[in-house]
């Protein structure tokens, strides 16, 4: 992102953003921290389930706290009332729930109803890439030709697969 993009995000929005994954960080840290630690079963404390969640949620609180102090550092106080939202907010809006969207397809939808781990974790990505590649600004991008379904297709299985024999493999973790 340039400092001309930079520029056109309102420091407001920037607080509310960073106030959003400070929440979500918190959250995420309390979950991982409640969760079973399986020393009935003498887990390793450094391999135990939370671990990875507790390090991302407290990722999350000191990203979204240095959001803030940045928004904050722009007069994010100082500006009276929300702007009416412009196009680029309109379709920065429109991402986010198509990303939204996409994730909770895959975790409602694809993972855990009959389909391998890996199948689904392709469909999500290819899909993923092939819609959000439509919703590019540059023409050339947002054209679906043979070779960025391949690619998106590659990308897809390649990632899944890797993915799941870490999972299965390095962190002994069944996949659904």
């Amino acid at each position: 992102m340039s400092d001309d993009d930079n520029d056109k995000i309102a420091p407001r929005a920037d607080l509310a953003d960073a106030a959003f994954w400070i929440v979500l960080g918190v959250a995420v840290l309390i979950g991982s921290v409640t969760m079973d630690r399986l020393e009935r079963q003498g887990v390793n404390p450094y391999t135990v389930p939370g671990l990875l969640p507790g390090l991302l949620g407290i990722a999350m609180i000191a990203l979204g706290g240095i959001l803030g102090l940045r928004s904050l550092r722009r007069g994010a106080l100082l500006h009276v009332g929300p702007a009416a939202p412009d196009a680029h907010e309109r379709e920065r809006w429109r991402r986010i729930w198509v990303v939204t969207a996409l994730c909770v397809g895959y975790g409602v939808v694809l993972i855990g109803h009959g389909l391998p781990f890996w199948l689904s974790s392709t469909i999500y990505v290819t899909g993923s890439i092939l819609i959000l590649q439509r919703m590019s600004h540059d023409p050339a991008v947002r054209r679906q030709t043979p070779r960025a379904w391949a690619k998106a297709l590659a990308i897809g299985f390649c990632s899944s697969l890797v993915t799941h024999l870490v999972f299965q493999e390095l962190f002994l973790v069944r996949m659904p």
